[in-house]
């Protein structure tokens, strides 16, 4: 019963959290909104027993997110000062989101401990459930029976950055090179040249 009722809570919260998405006008917040439904997202892969496929909304997505503000917050010419005037006014708002948030911490930890959602096949019968977790099951099937092609994968990826690295790397005129070698191999008595400068007209380097 607990799995149902967290199930309906997560999906509620994150079907309204997308609407927030979309008709928010100020970019943070829809950013800010975005994030929820994520999270949300991840407690449902939770309930169903994808537990993989949820850190990876949580690390990915979230992450991704997190780096998107920051670019939001740089490139756009946001008021800070409206921003601070409104704080006191949502922050009611802001409390009642915490603690929905905590509830569904609490909700999604029960309903785990308590068993994934019984998920069926179209044709009713209940599906097959493998003993072994699903991140043990992906990790065999990446690192056994995929291993080659999942190196392949890899080294398509790999080359791919150097090319683009390769292609958008430009020699620019008139900049002063490092030579390394150079310069540890620099010696004190080469380095400052003794002028015998008169008092108060220093040395030159």
């Amino acid at each position: 019963m607990i799995q149902v009722l967290t199930f309906y809570l997560f999906a509620g919260i994150m079907l309204a959290a997308g609407a927030f998405t979309i008709l928010a006008r100020n970019p943070v917040h829809s950013v800010l909104w975005l994030i929820v439904a994520f999270f949300n997202a991840a407690g449902l892969m939770v309930l169903a027993g994808a537990e993989f496929i949820a850190m990876l909304l949580v690390i990915v997505y979230v992450g991704a997110v997190a780096v998107l503000f920051l670019f939001v917050v740089m490139m756009l010419d946001i008021d800070f000062a409206e921003l601070r005037a409104g704080f006191i006014k949502n922050f009611p708002l802001g409390i009642a989101v915490a603690i929905v948030l905590l509830a569904e911490i609490v909700l999604g930890m029960g309903a785990y401990q308590a068993g994934s959602l019984k998920l069926g096949t179209p044709d009713g019968t209940a599906a097959a459930v493998a003993h072994a977790s699903n991140i043990k099951s992906i990790g065999a099937l990446l690192y056994g029976k995929y291993l080659f092609l999942f190196e392949a994968a890899g080294i398509i990826l790999l080359v791919a950055m150097v090319g683009a690295i390769v292609l958008t790397h430009r020699q620019r005129g008139g900049v002063r090179g490092q030579t390394i070698a150079n310069q540890v191999a620099r010696r004190p008595d080469e380095a400052v040249i003794n002028m015998q400068p008169e008092v108060g007209q220093g040395v030159k380097l």
